[in-house]
């Protein structure tokens, strides 16, 4: 299996976006750094653009998002992912320290993780 990305999006709570982003930017991602995460991307979802045809007409409708957070891991393979997970989900620091406060800040039940593989001509490879 090739290397590929996983897409996450976290609905966080209201009124927590900041509180948030200074966690997950000053504490997750340094920590999951540390044990061999590789994080190319993390976002503020502003709004989502849906786009139909009525009548012939191309019509967008926008929808503000300031509550979802998404970011993008990378893998080189599902054994990597699962030993990644292992170190970081199952290590005392995670259990003990940062899971409690993840779970004042984002609705758990609303993760998405999509897992990606690139095209040919992504510039993310």
């Amino acid at each position: 299996m090739k290397p590929f990305f996983e897409l996450r999006i976290y609905q966080i709570n209201p009124g927590k976006i900041d509180e948030w982003v200074k966690f997950i930017e000053e504490i997750i991602i340094p920590f999951q750094i540390t044990k061999g995460m590789v994080i190319n991307g993390s976002f503020v979802m502003e709004s989502s653009d849906e786009f139909s045809l009525t009548d012939g007409e191309r019509l967008l409708t926008t929808t503000p998002k300031g509550n979802t957070y998404v970011w993008i891991r990378r893998f080189e393979n599902t054994e990597q992912k699962k030993k990644l997970y292992k170190a970081v989900y199952e290590s005392e620091e995670w259990i003990n320290n940062i899971a409690p406060r993840v779970a004042e800040l984002i609705d758990r039940n609303s993760i998405v993780i999509h897992n990606l593989s690139s095209t040919p001509h992504s510039l993310m490879a």
